[in-house]
């Protein structure tokens, strides 16, 4: 009897150990870079995180095209990593067919949505989240002209847009919106100097709260929007640090919790697939407040946002997503 509990005890923690091992995970970036302070700067923190707290290393790659996502992707795949986190819209077409070849491997997507049983999709209610920086915006804004920057001309990016709008027209209904995209392609998520060019350009026009949802672009936002001493708002990321006084807020997308949850729930053995939204009832999109910008909120302003997430959390408001109709309600 002893030798056979013995025995089982082994075997537990040999299957224990073979468990762990097969946790291998990959992180494949979007184009904008991994230390964008925005969105795939986020996926890395949630790497990290876990990381840190169990010792598990991981492997990421930063592509600079479009066509080194997919092979990184599958790459990944082939070498036994396990799950293989890609963060972007871009890499759609990559997942649908490397997780048909490779069907015992776990793969999350960002921002998009691919049906395979390995396959966990995370998207976000951006517009619920932009609708509160907005309420933020039309609030502080003293000409009542606000402006919007945002990276490659997608409707993913038109749905921050627009729940930005919805939001500021909601705290001051005569509000104007300025908005301008950077780019068409990839490259759009990387270019601060346009981002800068395009902020300049609104500023000039009475736009005094300028924000950005462009990557790396954004930098070049909230840099411009510091020098003309106007305010901005950052995304993804919590940018409040980058120009403490000059960044109104940041529109937080809890990228970090997509990496961390399919890390953790594939070493536990908990992974599914499907599709997660995320918006604020789910504490994935938020409005960031801190000691960088507590100078910059009033106690109306706290209150109005406040309210503004408990009536979207209750149903009381309902933020139109422009992804729905590919427009935006004025």
């Amino acid at each position: 009897m002893k030798k056979s509990l013995l025995t089982l005890l082994a075997m537990a923690a040999m299957s224990t150990t073979a468990l762990a091992a097969d946790v291998k995970p990959a992180l494949v970036y979007g184009t904008g870079g991994k230390f964008d302070k925005s969105f795939n700067e986020a996926a890395y923190n949630g790497a990290e995180k876990f990381k840190a707290e169990t010792g598990i290393a991981y492997r990421d790659f930063e592509p600079t095209g479009d066509t080194q996502g997919e092979q990184a992707i599958r790459n990944f795949a082939s070498r036994g990593f396990n799950p293989v986190v890609a963060v972007s819209f871009a890499w759609t077409s990559a997942i649908e067919k490397v997780a048909a070849e490779f069907p015992d491997t776990k793969f999350i997507i960002v921002d998009s949505v691919v049906d395979k049983p390995n396959v966990r999709s995370v998207v976000y209610k951006e517009e619920e989240g932009s609708y509160l920086v907005g309420v933020l915006a039309g609030m502080a804004s003293k000409t009542g002209k606000v402006g919007f920057v945002g990276g490659m001309d997608i409707p993913l990016i038109r749905k921050f847009e627009c729940g930005y709008e919805q939001g500021a027209r909601a705290a001051k209904a005569s509000i104007e919106v300025f908005q301008n995209m950077t780019g068409t392609t990839g490259a759009a998520w990387n270019d601060p100097v346009r981002g800068g060019e395009l902020t300049k350009n609104q500023i000039d026009q009475g736009a005094d709260v300028i924000y950005a949802a462009a990557g790396a672009t954004g930098l070049g936002v909230l840099q411009t929007a510091a020098d003309n001493k106007k305010l901005s708002i950052g995304v993804d990321s919590n940018q409040n640090h980058l120009h403490p006084g000059s960044v109104l807020t940041s529109m937080v997308k809890r990228v970090d919790l997509a990496v961390y949850n399919a890390y953790t729930d594939t070493k536990n053995d908990k992974f599914t697939g499907g599709v997660q939204a995320l918006g604020v009832k789910e504490n994935g999109v938020g409005a960031a407040m801190d000691d960088n910008n507590k100078s910059l909120i009033t106690p109306e302003m706290q209150a109005a946002v406040d309210k503004a997430k408990a009536d979207i959390i209750a149903g009381t408001i309902k933020v139109h997503d422009y992804t729905s109709d590919n427009a935006c309600p004025k």
